[in-house]
């Protein structure tokens, strides 16, 4: 493929301006940074530049009507949505076939990404998979809680975590294997359903070898065995809410399983959100200062609203392109398709050589012409969705977001040949639908992501994590965690935290990124 720089004359002077600063002058970043006082103003004031860019919460609309309603402004679950539809039909688009093209892996050779580990890839699918839950039976509802809940961990409703319990000493379900702490088994040794978890959700594909089906786990959401990286993610934070329940018994002998799972569970969610902002979104961003966990300083903030997920956040987060062709788990290469619904493989590797692998192996990048091809029906239904709910174009969106409408293919990318495919598909820039266009932006330079996605991902990653009611001013505090549970939330920075103190041989230390070591 043919490229070239991308012409930055449509990117506004303002836009421009502000990553000039922010990936700029290093030296005076690390210095306020060193500066606890100014390096909270700093956050807080970056934060907000960032949620302010596009108008905040509650939404007007969402996918119930076309107009606002009690209704509209109360059902969630219908899903919320930054704009009105538009009014062109589907017919004047593009075939979805001639659509789907521009995303196809071009060939054997993936587009590796230049900064994101497979690491990445796996914690943004788990990640955002416990909040943007598309309904399968009516693409305009959701099944979610629309917060950072772990339901991948403890399910969606109170029943289901009410099945995965112990219900002694807080603890979660779990198993040994080859001397390691797992979810239990699903199915028994016959092949069927343990009664233990009957009305536990689980979803397996018809054609599942029956000997990967035996090796699939008890988990909170329906999807949750899907993927070797996503089971990692949940037996991880599993682990992790079973350990501090021992430390919460060991501060609290005198207090019952319920305040201590319901405090542990506490705990875990708060480390998540954590990572989340020091750890994921720093990756994402391509800037010298680097964001920090802030719990209470934003609550008089306009944007400190409800939480409620938007169709246009669900979208953006689609990022096949991440996923290569073949994973490769202890010196040996599987294709793709192997490592789901494949348990065996998560247990036989053990969590720690998994989260190495992971940051070992770059992902793919995320664009056009990079999805694998067991991935394209998924393209297709995100489609599919962008037009049932006839979603505005991509140029509406970048005003939305605070970015001058392109007026140029080449102001979209410099990639010569992605240029002439979105030119012959949609003959006008005006004409490129919202997932196409997110899609064949170039990535911003030290960025994961391209532009657009960036923006969306910081408006709406930011709004969702920081506004969670454990973070509340009047819940993130003793009662709530205790004395124990604050010191376990600020001794934890990383992802790596958390693994190395639930591996059963605490003197090994693997490697645990989602940035290449090469463009660290």
């Amino acid at each position: 493929m043919a490229v070239q720089q991308r012409s930055t004359v449509r990117d506004g002077r303002g836009n421009k301006l502000e990553t000039y600063v922010l990936t700029h002058f290093k030296p005076v970043w690390t210095i306020i940074q060193l500066i606890p006082p100014v390096r909270k103003r700093v956050n807080k004031i970056l934060i907000n530049r960032v949620i302010y860019k596009i108008p905040t919460r509650p939404y007007p609309l969402s996918t119930m009507a076309a107009y606002t309603s009690w209704d509209s402004l109360t059902d969630r679950t219908f899903t919320g949505r930054h704009l009105p539809p538009a009014t062109e039909q589907a017919n004047e688009l593009p075939a979805i076939d001639a659509v789907i093209q521009l995303f196809e892996r071009q060939s054997k050779t993936v587009r590796v990404s230049p900064k994101s580990t497979l690491l990445f890839s796996h914690f943004a699918q788990w990640f955002t998979d416990g909040f943007l839950r598309t309904d399968r039976e009516n693409y305009l509802k959701n099944t979610s809680n629309h917060e950072i809940d772990l339901c991948q961990v403890y399910g969606l409703t109170r029943a289901h975590t009410h099945l995965l319990r112990t219900h002694r000493r807080g603890m979660l379900k779990s198993q040994v294997v080859h001397g390691e702490e797992y979810p239990c088994y699903y199915y028994g040794p016959d092949g069927t359903a343990s009664t233990e978890f009957a009305g536990l959700p689980i979803v397996v594909p018809p054609d599942v070898d029956p000997a990967k089906k035996a090796t699939l786990f008890a988990m909170g959401v329906e999807r949750a065995n899907v993927q070797t990286g996503y089971v990692m993610m949940n037996t991880l934070f599993l682990r992790e809410h079973n350990r501090i329940c021992g430390e919460l018994a060991h501060a609290h002998p005198d207090w019952d399983d319920e305040r201590l799972f319901q405090t542990a569970r506490n705990i875990a969610m708060v480390l998540l959100i954590k990572i989340v902002v020091n750890e994921y979104i720093n990756h994402i961003a391509p800037y010298h200062f680097k964001f920090r966990f802030d719990a209470t300083s934003f609550v008089k903030e306009r944007w400190y609203r409800q939480n409620w997920m938007s169709l246009e956040f669900s979208l953006v987060y689609r990022w096949h392109g991440l996923v290569p062709d073949r994973f490769r788990l202890g010196g040996q290469d599987f294709p793709a398709e192997e490592t789901m619904f494949n348990n065996a493989i998560v247990t036989e590797r053990g969590l720690g050589g998994l989260f190495e692998d992971a940051s070992a192996q770059p992902a793919g990048e995320i664009g056009l012409f990079n999805t694998p091809h067991f991935l394209l029906d998924t393209e297709r239904a995100s489609i599919e969705l962008s037009r049932l709910t006839h979603l505005r174009s991509y140029n509406e969106y970048r005003r939305l977001c605070n970015y001058p409408r392109v007026t140029a293919f080449d102001q979209i990318t410099g990639n010569r040949d992605v240029q002439i495919a979105l030119e012959q598909t949609y003959g006008h820039v005006d004409n490129i639908e919202f997932y196409v266009g997110l899609m064949a932006e170039d990535l911003r330079p030290g960025s994961a992501v391209a532009p657009l996605i960036g923006r969306l991902v910081g408006i709406d990653a930011f709004s969702q994590a920081l506004t969670n009611p454990l973070l509340s001013e009047h819940v993130f505090n003793e009662r709530t965690f205790s004395s124990t549970g604050l010191k376990i939330i600020k001794r934890t920075t990383s992802l790596s935290d958390i693994l190395h103190r639930n591996l059963p041989d605490s003197k090994r230390k693997y490697r645990v990124s989602m940035t290449r070591s090469d463009s660290a």
